[in-house]
């Protein structure tokens, strides 16, 4: 793959590494309001790495002929998401019992639907670009 099929993507990574120094400089703040720092880092890692599986599966089947490959290329990152994402929520719920966060969760939650909506925007950036599509 060329570099400039990464080039949407930029996006992404800016908010990846903002984010995770936004919570490191707000750890204290973000601690009054109720928020586990911890639980957000890694919650932002796992989505972020989530959605950039995704996005490389999505992105590889834009050269196939077959329009069969783009729809399972879809469904298996949505698939991969949903049960990544699920079983790491269900691990970090098991581990901590009584003590889950709640808020940071539901941070989380947040991250994904913003981290989507990127992938979203840079897939359509590439497939306005396809001279065929």
């Amino acid at each position: 793959m060329r570099n400039d099929h990464f080039k949407p993507l930029r996006p992404l990574f800016v908010l990846f590494l903002l984010l995770n120094a936004g919570f490191l400089l707000a750890n204290s703040w973000l601690t009054q309001k109720g928020l586990d720092t911890r639980v957000l880092i890694t919650g932002n890692f796992i989505v972020f790495l989530v959605i950039l599986i995704s996005f490389i599966l999505t992105r590889r089947s834009f050269d196939d002929p077959n329009p069969n490959v783009f729809v399972r290329s879809v469904y298996a990152g949505f698939i991969i998401k949903f049960f990544v994402i699920a079983v790491a929520a269900f691990a970090y719920i098991i581990a901590v019992r009584d003590k889950v966060n709640k808020p940071a969760l539901i941070a989380c939650m947040g991250l994904y639907v913003v981290y989507t909506v990127i992938e979203v925007r840079a897939l359509l950036q590439l497939l306005k670009q396809k001279k065929n599509g």
